[in-house]
């Protein structure tokens, strides 16, 4: 029996935990189960009871709870060895030393929540260090912590969004028509599928190889390329584990992509859902 908590995936049972945390007939289900599939976004108590009741769980998040935030994500790059920029965790503002910056103009520092660009900053001077640790402390006064800085990487206003899902992936250029900061499709960036493929493709590699390791079966990884080397690689950037579907066609591609790719990942495992698949009206998969 295939168990489904995705209100796009029809299985043997189907079931919704949206706005709650998962019950004793929650388990129950789960211990029926071959396998049990979720949505993109599911809550930790919920991944964290199926992978403890049902042998078989897509997609993997292990990575996304056991390495949280930005900060997180820092570690988990250092930890697999793949290439990044260089970057520091602090924990809080204590960690830092009150007379001078902890990197040399320019840096980045990125809070350790957040997405589409939000709480990532270029500290180029003084006065933006100052208005930095004046945010930090705001934010720490509320409870919240972490926040990482990075060596600035000359990207020429692109990062490379690869969207791994199950055993396939797509990716994109996304880019600042003035070559600006950050490259983010809601801060003004636009989508390019042709620069640069063979950039493109070691990206792609990168990531799977990365997700493969890491049992990581739903993400978007970002990575920057080194504008000023003549045969940059891919740097990890980011692992945005829900993320915007604008650049696979929106939501219609995207499910388009996953869908097929879940039945995939069962037929690898010899299971099989007998019950036919009825999409939601309106996306014609």
């Amino acid at each position: 029996m295939i168990l489904s908590y995705h209100p796009l995936f029809v299985a043997d049972e189907n079931r919704l935990c949206a706005g709650r945390h998962p019950d004793g007939a929650d388990r129950d289900a789960m211990r029926r189960a071959a396998a049990v599939i979720l949505p993109q976004g599911a809550y930790r108590s919920l991944y964290e009871m199926a992978r403890e009741n049902c042998p078989h769980v897509f997609p993997g998040m292990d990575r996304r709870f056991s390495h949280p935030g930005k900060t997180g994500q820092a570690r988990l790059f250092a930890e697999a060895a793949v290439p990044h920029p260089p970057t520091w965790i602090y924990s809080d503002c204590g960690q830092l030393d009150a007379d001078r910056p902890p990197h040399p103009f320019p840096f980045v520092l990125k809070l350790d929540w957040g997405g589409e660009g939000r709480n990532v900053f270029l500290i180029d001077a003084p006065s933006a260090w100052t208005s930095a640790l004046d945010l930090l402390r705001a934010c720490e006064s509320t409870g919240q912590f972490g926040f990482v800085v990075q060596e600035r990487v000359p990207a020429a206003g692109r990062a490379l969004r690869v969207a791994v899902i199950g055993a396939r992936a797509a990716a994109y250029w996304r880019v600042r028509p003035d070559a600006g900061f950050t490259a983010n499709l809601a801060q003004g960036a636009t989508i390019d599928r042709l620069s640069d493929p063979h950039l493109m493709t070691a990206g792609i590699d990168a990531a799977m190889a990365f997700c493969r390791r890491e049992n990581i079966d739903l993400a978007g990884l970002d990575f920057l390329f080194n504008a000023d080397h003549e045969n940059p690689e891919p740097l990890f950037l980011e692992i945005n584990w829900v993320f915007g579907r604008r650049g696979l066609g929106g939501s219609e591609g995207f499910y388009r992509l996953l869908i097929p790719e879940i039945h995939r990942w069962l037929a690898q495992r010899n299971l099989v859902v007998e019950s036919a698949l009825h999409p939601r009206p309106g996306f014609g998969l």
